[in-house]
């Protein structure tokens, strides 16, 4: 698992610029700073924990896992953990109802 160190050490910390916040993550947030909203990273690895449990209970049931990161930054370590594991993924534009319309999309 990531320290709470790690994460500040790579500004996980630095959220989206205040003008473009959305009030559902208020209980996320500490405070901003220059017109950046800052992440409560307490609160970051409680989730990212809560996270590492569910998955590792669905991979122990043998069951698929998507991963899902379309940006660039993201695209390598997408790709080699999904190849790793042996689970599919999706790391270029998302088509919308990949999911829910899956056979009309195929084609």
């Amino acid at each position: 698992m990531v320290s709470l160190q790690e994460l500040v050490d790579a500004g996980f910390h630095f959220g989206h610029r205040t003008s473009r916040w959305n009030p559902k993550m208020k209980p996320f947030i500490l405070g901003k700073r220059n017109l950046i909203h800052i992440i409560n990273l307490k609160e970051t690895v409680r989730g990212l924990i809560t996270a590492y449990k569910y998955l590792t209970k669905v991979s122990s049931s043998k069951k698929g896992i998507l991963f899902v990161g379309t940006k660039w930054q993201a695209k390598d370590a997408i790709v080699a953990e999904a190849k790793r594991s042996n689970m599919h993924y999706v790391c270029e534009r998302w088509l919308g109802g990949t999911l829910t319309n899956f056979e009309t999309i195929r084609k």
